[in-house]
């Protein structure tokens, strides 16, 4: 009895092992949404089992040294830095996920004695009838596949979020590289600055010395030389805070890096603003809102699935010890859909699809805003350092040259050269401010546009080596 008992759920395995789903059809084809094919690893069934004893961490790289490009500074934060560590594992959370969803249920196996240890006829286990079966749910509406479908969505949902995090990643960095530009020029400008007042000091001193200037005159040149002393630390103590800040975008508190390639000095004439409000939608802030509205119609389509009943067929074999006889015993059953039919769960998903519409034209309008207000900057930082440089910039270099040849053959006063130093001086600093803002500008907006600003115009590139485009 116990051969044939074991032969029978035999039977019964493989029938029920034969209706339930294998591997999900194309998915070991590039391109499919569980394929290898992805930004992050296909989770596999013994990388999910052993998570903890394999952590996710993002292919590392040398610590930047030399002469620093701004695309090696982008590839050492988004390889080195944690940033993107945590974003990285929620889409192998999500992988991992869409790699579970779906599977059916296991099968149930049952184990039934009845007409034991009662009384008379009954009594110990004369009547002991014994039932061993196997039973299997059966989804009718097709909860597997829209499980599948749902899980992916989220996974591209999850991509969508970490390409925002790369792409902030990368804006931060080429920020934080004009910082680091922006900080050596002003260093340069406050050497300058002064050289200029020790030799209008060296000038004045030979004046008085020569008895062409009243003595106080040598008090008042020393006045200039200390605050352009003071600029001047001030602006390499900036310059120390800067490289640190770069750093600290791979996660390295102490700067290995000599110096940065590039220069601030290269403009370009921005854009036309049409061409940059039609590249909005490619900002993955807005792109992830289609596939948003997907997810929730995947979720409307799975609440629709769910609605029709699971039918659970069970299938044994009984032994009645009475009679010493064996028999098949098969059943079904098949749940009621009078008091739950999950229409609130189909209305939720739907008014979660038209949620997730406005939200994404919510989105398209604050990118423009933002882009409005960074192309308005651009062009005021553009048409603001080019007047500066071309226009105010060569006359007041002639003006101070002048002025300090006339103050030495004791034509002018000092207070005349003192005025066109300080004049050329806050030129060559509102110069310096204009081509920051006019960098930071491009950063932003490229941050926006998901472009860098070169592919859009002939002009030479606005930093060298700052191709967004190839490091993202």
């Amino acid at each position: 009895m116990r051969a044939l008992c074991a032969a029978s759920l035999s039977a019964v395995y493989f029938v029920l092992s034969a209706c339930s789903p294998g591997p999900v059809v194309g998915a070991d084809r590039p391109g499919h949404p569980l394929s290898g094919d992805r930004r992050a690893s296909h989770v596999t069934a013994w990388q999910t089992e052993n998570a903890r004893d394999t952590p996710v961490s993002l292919v590392d790289t040398p610590e930047p040294v030399g002469e620093l490009t701004l695309r090696g500074a982008m590839a050492a934060a988004l390889s080195r830095g944690p940033e993107l560590a945590a974003y990285a594992l929620q889409v192998r959370v999500a992988e991992a996920r869409a790699l579970q969803a779906g599977r059916w249920s296991n099968p149930e196996l049952e184990v039934e004695f009845e007409n034991f240890g009662g009384s008379g006829g009954l009594s110990g286990t004369r009547s002991l009838e014994t039932t061993i079966s196997l039973a299997q749910t059966f989804p009718l509406g097709g909860d597997p596949q829209r499980h599948r479908e749902v899980a992916r969505h989220q996974t591209r949902l999850a991509d969508w979020d970490y390409e925002s995090a790369r792409l902030e990643v990368l804006t931060e960095v080429t920020r934080r590289y004009i910082a680091v530009l922006v900080a050596h020029r002003r260093i340069e400008v406050a050497q300058e600055a002064t050289l200029l007042a020790e030799q209008v000091q060296a000038a004045t001193n030979k004046r008085v010395d020569a008895g062409d200037a009243p003595p106080i005159e040598v008090a008042r040149a020393r006045v200039p030389v200390a605050l352009a002393q003071l600029a001047l630390k001030r602006a390499q103590r900036e310059l120390q805070t800067a490289r640190k800040q770069l750093s600290l975008t791979w996660a390295s508190g102490e700067p290995a890096f000599e110096s940065l390639a590039g220069s601030l000095d290269d403009l370009k004439p921005p854009p036309a603003a049409e061409q940059l409000v039609s590249l909005v939608n490619q900002n993955p802030a807005v792109a992830r809102w289609a596939t948003e509205v997907s997810a929730r119609r995947a979720e409307a389509r799975l609440a629709q699935a769910q609605a029709v009943p699971d039918v659970t067929g069970r299938i044994g074999l009984r032994d009645d010890r009475a009679s010493d006889a064996q028999a098949l015993v098969v059943g079904i059953s098949l749940p009621l859909p009078i008091f739950d039919n999950r229409r609130g769960d189909v209305l939720a998903a739907r008014l979660g699809a038209a949620a997730a519409r406005q939200r994404q034209r919510l989105a398209e309008l604050r990118i423009e805003s933002m882009l409005s207000r960074a192309y308005a900057r651009l062009v005021d930082a553009h048409d603001q350092a080019t007047a500066i440089r071309d226009i105010a910039l060569p006359p007041a270099t002639e003006a101070f040259a002048a002025a300090r040849r006339a103050f030495e053959q004791g034509h002018l006063t000092y207070l005349d050269v003192l005025d066109a130093q300080r004049t050329l001086l806050e030129l060559r600093r509102e110069h310096l401010d204009a081509l920051a803002a006019y960098h930071e500008s491009v950063a932003e907006i490229e941050g926006l546009v998901c472009r860098p600003l070169d592919r859009l115009t002939q002009a030479p590139d606005n930093l060298p080596d700052q191709t967004q485009e190839d490091s993202r």
